[in-house]
């Protein structure tokens, strides 16, 4: 029986080739042109050592005919391969293969975070390189993330499906799918999408990870998203009363107005996964930010050892400070704050820039954003300077729309066309030191 399926193994790899051949396939027609078209090539080879002048016209002919033909041969084979994988996209083929092979060289950048705000950048970023890293907290444990990690024992995958869309380099159909979010009361109520995917995948392959690398190729993402860690991880803050926020949810949503004294992981030796630290380990350049400063960036930095292998990596090392402060987080806090909350929280000890919003939001803005607590971040410039770190101000503000009603965002592009600037001239001063 053996023997008998190596036979058939051995048959079906050697007829192979000749499946081209099959009607129907759209080849067979071409490849026999492009035979053609070497016959006359080799025929007006013959000709070119002919005794007279117009035995070596007529050799130039057919081979001018020759060549032209193999060309024409071969662009019909390619367009029919196109035509087939990517049917919808052939027009941009061109601008496809040179955009990929261009984003390949672009520069390794790492950014740190989760939420809006990092998916924010990566929108910006992947325009510059496909040699992208988001490491991506897994601390949240409210909203969908919350009820399946509580469910269904996984690692929480919205931040993840944030980053993943935000990467997306395929239809804008597959990307609205993936944050489709079922309404009503059913038991999909409330989740989306893209986290029930991640969560069905994760079963599939057994392996949170493998399942973020899956969903990565089927949305064709421009770089790679990674969880800090794997292990479930919950977040405690001790706050400046004494008292105790255990979870996301209850760190953000908590009555107690009492400020934050101090955030630590619940286990407190939890590992930092490879990717993460190898990425790192190899970066051109690191991205702390925006987003939520306890909830979403901090808890990266307290994960194994990523605050020191930042520490020891020859990176530049870069943090995008949000817009706004948020109630319950950074409630009055200035740059400075949030970069003494960083370096006081966790073992991180070294950022060269840090990125400011210097424009002014509008007066209606300024006044539904103040119902919810939430403040323009003061530029205390001087003061960042004393800490070392070269402030970059600019204006950075994008207002966007969800459910009729407006918010604040870092403007992508310009955010991103920043970030590379300073890279490129950090660089620059590096080489001439």
């Amino acid at each position: 029986m053996g023997k008998k399926i190596r036979l058939k193994k051995k048959i079906s790899q050697f007829l192979k080739p000749f499946k081209w051949f099959y009607p129907g396939m759209g080849v067979k027609r071409w490849l026999i042109l492009s035979f053609m078209g070497i016959i006359l090539v080799v025929a007006g080879g013959q000709f070119l050592a002919g005794p007279t002048t117009l035995f070596r016209a007529v050799g130039i002919l057919y081979m001018f005919l020759g060549i032209i033909i193999i060309a024409f041969s071969i662009k019909q084979i390619i367009f029919t391969f196109i035509s087939v994988v990517l049917p919808e996209r052939e027009d941009e083929l061109v601008d496809l293969v040179y955009q990929k092979k261009h984003l390949e060289r672009g520069l390794k950048i790492v950014t740190i975070g989760g939420g809006t705000g990092l998916s924010t950048l990566l929108q910006g970023l992947k325009e510059y390189t496909s040699n992208l890293t988001a490491v991506v907290t897994v601390a949240d444990d409210g909203g969908s993330s919350g009820k399946l990690r509580q469910d269904f024992d996984i690692l929480p995958p919205g931040d993840i499906r944030n980053c993943l869309v935000a990467l997306a380099d395929t239809s804008p159909l597959m990307e609205d799918l993936f944050q489709y979010r079922f309404e009503g009361e059913s038991a999909f109520g409330g989740h989306s999408f893209g986290n029930i995917f991640i969560l069905a995948l994760s079963r599939v392959t057994k392996d949170f990870e493998k399942a973020v690398q899956a969903a990565s190729k089927i949305l064709a993402i421009r770089g790679r998203v990674v969880p800090s860690s794997l292990d479930k991880i919950r977040l405690v803050a001790e706050l400046e009363d004494g008292s105790i926020a255990l979870g996301e949810e209850k760190i953000t949503k908590r009555s107690n107005n009492s400020p934050i004294k101090k955030l630590y992981l619940k286990p407190s030796h939890c590992e930092s996964t490879v990717s993460a630290i190898e990425a790192i380990k190899g970066a051109d350049a690191i991205i702390l930010g925006p987003g939520s400063l306890y909830t979403s960036i901090i808890p990266n930095l307290l994960v194994g050892i990523i605050s020191e292998t930042i520490n020891s990596s020859s990176a530049i090392k870069i943090y995008v400070c949000n817009v706004m402060t948020q109630q319950g987080e950074s409630d009055n806090y200035k740059v400075t704050d949030h970069i003494k909350a960083l370096y006081g929280n966790t073992k991180l000890r070294y950022i060269n820039y840090s990125i400011i919003n210097n424009s002014t939001i509008s007066k209606t803005l300024a006044q539904r954003y103040a119902t919810e607590g939430s403040y323009q971040v003061e530029a205390d410039i001087n003061e960042i300077k004393k800490l070392g770190i070269t402030p970059i101000e600019e204006s950075f503000i994008a207002v966007g729309k969800q459910d009729k009603k407006e918010y604040l965002r870092h403007n992508p592009r310009r955010l991103a066309k920043t970030i590379m600037d300073i890279i490129s001239i950090a660089k620059t001063e590096a080489a001439h030191k």
